[in-house]
């Protein structure tokens, strides 16, 4: 995206809201404060939630309303720092050192000191979105609860005061403040000093009505009933006490993958059969896709009345 037709920042939560929802993002009033009080405050946002719940879609979302450059560093065990910072091109650097000495009386630290020029420098996603051009780039740092801990207190300089330390350079300060989201879907707990430098939500699943607009947004082929029966089954499915005979409840994600199939396979009303049928589209375990079994369909297929 073009930065120099980067959109405004919402002037309220409430146009946040408004502006979100545009893009096919439904936030709670919650969500949309903390990440109104981000932009405003210019503090990195940490999303701590199950997956599917709509974490890595926030940024994304953001990227479009805003319209930033979204980078994207994608968390792993092992990521070491040079994949999220900056690697010099050692190749470039070799071939201009061996034409440096193929000239003859080359000054070879004046060689040294050229080869650590900026033009060497590969930019991995921290030094990128530090040195996007005005008004900055959107920086996803995405399942930080996957990096290990010498990673998260490689981050802290970044989170805190939006610069990063490089040995031949020095220190690389922000041209424009990112806009910075890390999410986690809390697989170990994240260091207090990572939590400290950020505003913080849980972002929990949504209640019927905003997991109904989304699937009307997303899947617009499917019909009224048919989003509504959607939105409802996946709600029970994560409610108590079927929840207990899952490993993981579906996510936002599901749902809306869920919906788009129902409509490929012209589905009017969702029976155990169907559901039977689809459940690997709800679950990507084995065991949560036997533990659905039919008669546990028909109880959550029941209408609403029928559970009061």
């Amino acid at each position: 995206m073009n930065s120099l037709n980067a959109a405004p920042v919402p002037a309220s939560i409430d146009a946040l809201v408004q502006a979100l929802q545009s893009v096919g993002y439904f936030a709670d009033r919650r969500l949309a404060t903390a990440v109104f009080l981000a932009l405003q405050l210019q503090r990195p946002l940490l999303l701590e939630g199950e997956p599917g719940v709509g974490k890595t879609a926030l940024a994304k979302a953001l990227s479009e309303v805003l319209s930033r450059s979204l980078i994207r560093l994608q968390c792993y065990d092992g990521l070491e720092q040079r994949e999220a910072l900056y690697e010099w091109n050692y190749a470039a650097q070799l071939l201009h050192m061996r034409a440096a000495e193929g000239q003859g009386g080359a000054d070879m630290a004046q060689v040294e000191r050229e080869v650590y020029q900026d033009r060497y420098l590969i930019r991995r996603p921290l030094l990128q979105a530090l040195q996007a051009p005005a008004p900055g780039a959107v920086l996803l740092i995405d399942e930080v609860d996957r990096a290990d801990e010498p990673f998260e207190a490689f981050l802290l300089e970044y989170l805190g005061e939006y610069q990063v330390s490089i040995p031949e350079i020095g220190t690389v300060r922000a041209t424009a403040t990112p806009i910075t989201i890390l999410t986690s879907n809390r697989t170990r707990d994240l260091h207090d000093a990572v939590k400290r430098r950020c505003l913080y939500h849980w972002l929990d699943y949504p209640e019927r009505e905003r997991e109904l607009a989304i699937v009307r947004a997303q899947v617009p082929g499917a019909s009224e009933a048919l989003a509504l029966q959607v939105a409802e089954f996946v709600g029970r499915l994560r409610s108590q006490p079927f929840a207990n005979a899952f490993q993981r409840a579906p996510g936002i994600a599901e749902s809306v993958e869920w919906a788009k199939a129902l409509v490929a396979l012209d589905t009017l009303v969702v029976d155990p059969e169907v559901v039977s049928d689809t459940a690997g589209i709800l679950f990507k375990q084995r065991e949560d896709v036997a533990a659905l079994t039919r008669d546990m369909a028909v109880q959550l297929l029941q209408p609403a009345d029928a559970d009061a």
